[in-house]
């Protein structure tokens, strides 16, 4: 009875080591997958389509976005998108990366930001605020986040997103932290950062836009927000509203300090 219970034992230990050596071994091999295609990843395409819209005369009013002041002065594209989302004095709000460019596109050049907003991700002038907050995020690769508190409206707007990050609801009782609000969490084979600290946030906000394998597209941190609200079961929020922004702010602030790798590669 002695050797049997001791054989149970060491068959018990055996197997729990087996499970935690394929849960590394997923891990690593995911980390390895995309590793590989970093050198070659698309969002490069990317990066080359945004910097060529950046510079393009476009719109009623034939103008470049040369002139967009992304927080750091007309132009600066270097160090923006570590520092947004931020508070802006000419339209009196928060915003992310993605919403200034279309006001951007709409004071420059003359475009319908109401339109823009109201397009489907990847189709138009949505496509193009993709491609270039991909080459806007690129320019500060490697870049520490380092956003503002500075001033009430985005004091506001962290509190606003950390009450959202941890409001449960939906048909299937979720929250953002469900599934990002605690070390060790995974789905599938997928590790899932928690988003409430470094160095989660090191690799959770920062990372995008980022190039996604499975379905072959660009994903923008507003689209990002957007699938993690359907998987929720919640309804879509509007492209740029005070939610999305206010959940950016909050994962953006608790990045303090982590190093841009946008844009990624992702499953």
């Amino acid at each position: 009875m002695k050797k049997l219970i001791l054989g149970a034992t060491a068959l018990a230990a055996s197997l729990a080591m087996t499970g935690a050596f394929a849960q590394k071994s997923a891990a690593d091999g995911i980390a390895e997958y995309r590793a590989l295609l970093a050198d070659g990843n698309p969002a490069e395409l990317y990066e080359a389509k945004g910097e060529d819209l950046w510079k393009k005369k476009r719109g009623p009013k034939n103008a470049s976005l040369e002139q967009c002041d992304l927080g750091q002065g007309p132009g600066v594209v270097k160090g923006a998108f570590v520092s947004l989302p931020r508070y802006f004095a000419d339209t009196k709000r928060v915003q992310d990366l993605e919403s200034r460019l279309v006001t951007c596109m709409e004071t420059l050049q003359g475009l319908n930001g109401a339109e823009i907003a109201k397009t489907p991700f990847g189709k138009g002038e949505m496509a193009n605020v993709t491609a270039l907050a991909t080459w806007i995020a690129a320019e500060s690769r490697g870049m520490k986040f380092n956003l503002s508190q500075s001033y009430a409206e985005e004091q506001v707007m962290y509190e606003v997103g950390k009450r959202l990050f941890f409001m449960r609801g939906g048909s299937h009782d979720f929250s953002c932290a469900s599934c990002h609000g605690e070390d060790g969490k995974r789905i599938r084979l997928q590790d899932l950062p928690n988003l409430t600290k470094n160095p989660g946030n090191g690799i959770g906000f920062a990372a995008w836009p980022a190039y996604r394998v499975s379905n072959g597209q660009m994903w923008s941190m507003q689209l990002r927000l957007n699938d993690c609200y359907r998987q929720q079961r919640f309804p879509y929020p509007l492209f740029g509203s005070d939610a999305t922004i206010a959940l950016g702010t909050y994962m953006g602030v608790n990045a303090k300090g982590a190093e841009s790798i946008a844009p990624a590669i992702k499953r």
